[in-house]
């Protein structure tokens, strides 16, 4: 080879020269010319919130958990905050047009009012935690909180003394159902002689209507230990004020004599593995994505030492069997709080029916009564 190269004339070797480095180069504009996704997808992530990313509660663990995922891969976070559901699809799109080319919808009714929006935009990629949203370019995403709120029912069904737990709620939708069943079902498992009485206040954040429902459901029903499911912290705050022991949700709380434990959801994990994925551009393998406890994103934490060695264990325990599956939340027989069989024994209620159809309350759930 070295023999024949020397045969050519001078001018033939410079000539051989240029023409292979137009190959290379034709070679590496054909290269990029195949890859346009990767090359002009955007290192932008949108995030639309209901209310601020000082919110001590569910918008609060959002804007934390993407702030810490978007560092991770050095990717630029936008924000949108306190957006209503009037004003998502202007939000949506003024993300869209600043550069975000993957944004998250962290509203129940975001996805239905940015419809057109997302429709309008095929190559932007969108999440929601919002049941039933569909598009080709969306992928719904959710915590199994209720793990966590398993692990919280046995807790308070152990502590308390008056055998009745109060749980101050949103509305009956089913992710608020699915989670007070759960909480039900780990209170019984450890006390079977434990009431869970119900209070709902129809909103998702309105504090002065939660501390009037949290006052009475404790006046009425006699509760000595109270949860509840709601996007800020006046439920907490409330039973401070009244001495009486709760457990938190979505927030790391203050430390307090009265406070055993916080259901928390670390949504920088799932958040790392989806932004992963959108860079890649995979981010739509799966139209509905959970997280939960074997991936270490579901915690019951700020437990106190004051639960004692006993329920500790009872509690670690507990977590074993969840993360190994060996003991599925919903495994049959359970009975609904009207008495009907709605789980054969042996039978695993299935994830889209607890993520779309979990319209009943299992046994030990009642209704504070107006």
């Amino acid at each position: 080879m070295t023999n024949l190269f020397r045969l050519i004339p001078s001018w033939g070797r410079w000539l051989l020269g240029i023409v292979g480095i137009l190959l290379v180069l034709g070679m590496f504009t054909l290269v990029f010319s195949f890859a346009p996704e990767q090359g002009q997808r955007s290192e932008k992530i949108g995030l639309v919130l209901p209310y601020g990313p000082d919110d001590r509660g569910w918008s609060g663990s959002h804007y934390k958990g993407m702030k810490s995922a978007c560092e991770a891969f050095n990717v630029e976070l936008l924000v949108r905050e306190k957006i209503g559901t009037n004003d998502c699809a202007n939000a949506v799109q003024s993300l869209i047009d600043d550069g975000a080319g993957m944004i998250f919808l962290c509203g129940n009714t975001y996805p239905s009012a940015a419809q057109d929006v997302i429709v309008q935009n095929p190559k932007t990629a969108f999440a929601t935690i919002a049941i039933g949203a569909d598009a080709p370019n969306l992928t719904v995403y959710f915590a199994r909180m209720h793990q966590g709120r398993y692990l919280a029912g046995a807790l308070a069904a152990m502590r308390t003394k008056s055998n009745v737990i109060g749980y101050v709620a949103s509305m009956p939708k089913a992710p608020v159902i699915r989670e007070i069943n759960a909480f039900t079902l780990g209170a019984r498992r450890m006390n079977p002689n434990v009431r869970v009485v119900v209070a709902w206040t129809d909103v998702w954040a309105e504090p002065e209507t939660e501390t009037a429902t949290t006052r009475r459901l404790i006046e009425k029903s006699g509760a000595d230990v109270v949860t509840y499911h709601q996007d800020d912290q006046a439920v907490p705050e409330t039973c401070e004020t009244l001495g009486v022991d709760y457990i938190g949700f979505n927030a790391w709380l203050p430390e307090s004599a009265h406070c055993l434990g916080t259901v928390i959801c670390r949504w920088d994990i799932y958040y790392r593995h989806v932004i992963q994925q959108y860079l890649k551009g995979e981010q739509h393998v799966v139209k509905n994505r959970w997280i939960g406890i074997d991936q270490g994103a579901i915690w019951l934490a700020e437990v106190p030492e004051k639960v004692g060695l006993e329920t500790g264990y009872a509690l670690v325990n507990l977590r074993r069997e969840i993360e190994s599956r060996r003991h599925p939340i919903f495994r049959g027989p359970i009975r609904d709080n009207t008495g009907i069989l709605r789980v054969g024994d042996g039978e695993v209620v299935r994830d889209d029916t607890l993520i779309y159809r979990m319209d009943w309350f299992v046994e030990g759930v009642e209704f504070l009564g107006d």
